[in-house]
């Protein structure tokens, strides 16, 4: 059985934390699943997207994104492989580690990364606009909770 908002409150208002535990995760699942599946262009795999914003903070090596990505090593060289042949990704000899390389974007990777970022940010204003200004203001106060929780 699904759980509802009101599942989540006890009789007294208190919050069950493991009801709101079950809201909050289907909910941000939901969330997650339409915004990749709406808005990410058919030809780069959510994957393959999550890597491109990775690179998009910042220089790593291949062993660095399937650390943080929590993937295989063969499955980064993999998945690395294929935005280098799209030009989505440069690989340069590291400086200072002849067995390491260094990803970067592509000028073409940061403007699809870019477009991208602009097709989910529209699909989310276009769902915020839909809610009153009450429940704007709720999701404006919990959204830095949440990103706290998500940092953990």
């Amino acid at each position: 059985m699904e759980t509802t908002s009101t599942d989540a409150h006890t009789a007294g208002g208190a919050p069950d934390l493991g009801a709101l535990a079950v809201e909050l995760r289907l909910a941000c699942m939901r969330i997650s699943r339409r915004v990749r599946f709406e808005s990410t262009d058919d030809q780069l795999p959510p994957h393959q997207f999550s890597v491109l914003a990775r690179l998009d903070a910042g220089v790593s090596t291949p062993g660095g994104l399937a650390a943080v990505e929590r993937v295989s090593a063969p499955s980064m060289t993999r998945t690395v492989a294929a935005l280098t042949q799209a030009g989505l990704v440069d690989r340069q000899p590291h400086p200072s580690d002849g067995r390491q390389v260094l990803l970067t974007l592509t000028p073409r990777g940061r403007r699809l990364l870019r477009d991208v970022r602009a097709r989910r940010d529209l699909w989310m204003s276009v769902r915020l606009a839909e809610l009153d200004a009450a429940d704007v203001h709720l999701l404006a106060q919990a959204a830095p909770l949440l990103a706290r929780v998500a940092a953990q």
